[in-house]
Formats: C-alpha cells, structure tokens, sequence
C-alpha cells in the first residue's frame, strides 16, 4: 500500500470514530435519562477544543512524533468511550443510567483526548507527505475526503445495526434494539478508536524538529495570534466566527432527536425518515464533502466576503427547512434540502474562514492564527451556541415516552433568525479589503 493509500486509511478511520456517535447520541441520551444534558455532550466538545489540542500540539513538537501521540490519544479515547458502553450494557436497554454523573466524565475524558487527534492526523498527513515530496495541496484533499466517507460508513453502519436476543443483523425498519438507539454506538466508536491506535504505530516516522531558537510561552501556547484583535478587519472576522460557529453543534445534537420524534406522531410513526434519522442526515456529510471540491471555484470568482454571506444564509436554509418540514411526501423533501444546503452552511465558512485567515496573516502568527479561528469557532462558538440552543430546547419540547416533542417548528425558527441576524450585520460590517498582511 503506498503513502497516501496508508493515509486515506487513517483518516478514514480518524472520523470513523467520530460518525458513530456525534449525530446519535441524542437518541440514546433521551432514553437514558440524559435527554436534558443533550446539549452539554455537545458543548464539551467546544469546551475541550480550547485547550486540549493546544497542550497536544506542544508534546506532539517537543517529545511525542505526532503520529504516535496520535494513537496514543485514541487509545485514551477508546478506552473511555468503552466504559460508556459498558456502563450502558450494565443498565440495560432503555434504562436511565444509574450513575449519571460517572456517565459524563468517562464521556468527557473519551472527548478530551479524541478533539486533538484531528490536528494530530493532519500534521502527520502533511509531515509524511511533505517529508516524501508530495505536493500537500494537490494530493491531501483526495485524501482528507476520505475521512468524510469514513464518517458517513458509521453513520449508516450505527443506522443500520441491530443487536437483539444475541444475534447481529441489519435493517432499515423499526427496531427498538438499532445501535443509533442504544449504548452499541459507543461500542463502535471506541472499537474503532482502538484499532486506529495500533494502525497509527504502523505509519511512517515524522521526527520532531530540534529548534534552536528561544521561543517564548506565549508563543508556544499560541497567545501572540490574540493581537490580531488591533486590527479592525480581523478583529470582526473572528468576532462574526464564534457568532457562526454558535450554530456549528446545533443540528448534529438536535436533528437525530427532532426527526425520531415524529415517531411518537401516529400520522408519521412508519414514515422511513423518522425509522431512519442518521441515514437521512448522512446526506448531509455528503453534501460536505462534495462541497469541499467547489469551494476553489466559488472563492475565484465570488471572493472570500460572498462566500461566507453564502454559507451564513444556508445555515438560515438549513434550520429553516427543519422548521417547514416533515418525514412524509412532499415535508421530507425540505429535510433533504436542509441536508443538502448542510455542506455550503458548514464548508464554505469553516474551509474558506482558514484560507482566508492564511492569505491575511504573516507567515510568523499563521499557525497561531488558524489555532485562534479553531478556538473562536469550535471552541467558544460551538458551546455558547450548543448551551443556548439546549435551553431553547429544554423550553420548548420534553422527553415522552423515548421521544422529544414539542414545538421543534419554533425553535428552529429561532436558530434560522438568529442565523439570518448574524449574516446580515455581517453583510453589513464586515470589508475584507486589501492591505497590508496581519502580525507585520
């Protein structure tokens, strides 16, 4: 297998990981008595995204290779995310967890350790293939991609799965026993967590770099991006990043919950939608990774201003269809196009957001620079956004019977004004003119 096969695998089992149970869980929460911490499985996310890849990167330069902390990272992951399983196995099916507190923190610690992993596995594509004269911006795309696929293969394996009175099978109609339903999603993703521990030492070296000159802490934690904030321009990227970013986690934690509670409506309880929430939202990954592919294209002509209005308003398409929409003919529909406008909403600002920040700052902060827009997107963004969407929530729906319901149409609308708020002052503010780079 050659170098960029090798690493096709690992990212491909790198968001493997994740796919298992990141547009699921919420279905399972619900039935363990959790349904009302659903956001804050979400916001530990962001929470952990603001320091951990961060302390990750520094070993990864200084003692660990990136590719071994990589699957060491994993294992950590893996094994916690194991007793997640185990905890749920130990409760049973459909049972509220009795130690919920115990629940969450092996679920954080399993977060913890996974969130630095998808730095770590860029920089040890990037090392392994600059290190073996490969051109990373032709031929690691093709290769990340694969790590979408990975994404979506759990997606409709977790679907799909069911494990009921011992024997294993697949299905596409109801059956309370679905992995998407159960504690079995935690058992794939640590499953495959291990096994991208042990692939990870197969890879090739990428020796850690003997620096000579003296680098300061606040350089080493990354803090000397913050002085982009004295620049007007930058300062309103990164402020309008964490308010976009506010929508990031709303649908992964939520649209799993909000189409399986159609279930509990007699009118919509046999529609395939509502029997198979993670496979309709799996269009949405592929929407992502198609998407990826034409952002080129797009910033070409358009430039970086309009298409990151684009992506600001499909998030209003994207909660606004939710809002409309219903798992029967014609209401599905909407659900598709909501999955479909998915890849503009997340890509065309998450993607193009690095590139720009890379084109407006000097080569001395850049790295520093793509850690502050993770941290404002993913990390501050994405848990305000994910705690206030799980409040909207809380207030408007209620766990019954396995279900969520309520007035999920008001709430979305609220995700989509918030949405159409947020693209309009940016319209309004933001002027990405030339001119000198940042950090100079």
């Amino acid at each position: 297998m050659n170098l960029k096969s090798r690493l096709a695998v690992m990212n491909f089992l790198e968001f493997a990981v994740w796919g298992a149970y990141l547009t699921c869980m919420g279905n399972y929460l619900g039935s363990a008595g959790l349904g009302d911490k659903i956001a804050w499985f979400y916001a530990i996310q962001g929470i952990v995204s603001i320091f951990m890849p961060t302390l990750m990167g520094i070993v990864a330069d200084k003692w660990i290779q990136p590719q071994r902390l990589l699957g060491l990272c994993h294992l950590a992951a893996g094994f916690f995310m194991l007793v997640c399983w185990w905890m749920g196995v130990q409760a049973g099916f459909g049972q509220e967890l009795p130690n919920k507190g115990l629940f969450i923190a092996m679920y954080t610690l399993s977060v913890a350790f996974f969130m630095p992993t998808i730095a770590l596995a860029n920089t040890a594509a990037f090392t392994a293939l600059k290190n073996n004269g490969y051109d990373t911006v032709k031929d690691f795309p093709p290769i990340r991609v694969l790590g979408t696929v990975g994404f979506i293969a759990t997606m409709w394996f977790v679907n799909c799965a069911v494990w009921e009175d011992g024997a294993f099978s697949f299905t596409l109609a109801d059956n309370a026993h679905k992995f998407q339903y159960t504690y079995m999603q935690f058992f794939v993703s640590g499953v495959l967590s291990l096994v991208l521990f042990a692939y990870c030492f197969t890879l090739p070296e990428c020796k850690i770099e003997k620096k000579q000159e003296r680098v300061s802490l606040a350089e080493t934690l990354g803090l000397n991006a913050f002085k982009l904030f004295k620049t007007r321009k930058m300062a309103l990227f990164f402020i309008f990043s964490a308010l976009l970013g506010m929508c990031l986690q709303v649908t992964n934690g939520y649209a799993g919950p909000f189409i399986t509670s159609f279930k509990g409506d007699p009118a919509f309880a046999s529609t395939f939608a509502a029997n198979n929430a993670t496979l309709l939202t799996s269009i949405s990954q592929i929407s992502e990774a198609l998407c990826i592919l034409m952002i080129p294209f797009f910033l070409k002509r358009f430039g970086i201003k309009i298409v990151m209005l684009m992506s600001m308003f499909a998030w209003v398409f994207r909660f606004g269809f939710f809002g409309i929409g219903n798992p029967a003919m014609p209401g599905v529909l909407l659900f598709v196009l909501s999955c479909i406008v998915y890849g503009v909403a997340f890509d065309f600002f998450n993607v193009s957001g690095g590139i720009f920040v890379d084109q407006e700052c000097e080569p001395s902060v850049k790295a520093s620079a793509q850690g502050l827009f993770m941290m404002m997107t993913n990390g501050i963004g994405a848990t305000v956004g994910t705690l206030a969407a799980g409040e909207i929530v809380n207030k408007y729906c209620t766990w019954q019977d396995g279900f969520l319901l309520g007035d999920w149409q008001t709430c979305w609308f609220i995700f989509a004004g918030f949405a159409l708020v947020v693209g309009v002052a940016f319209a309004l503010v933001f002027k990405p003119e030339k001119n000198v780079k940042c950090g100079a």
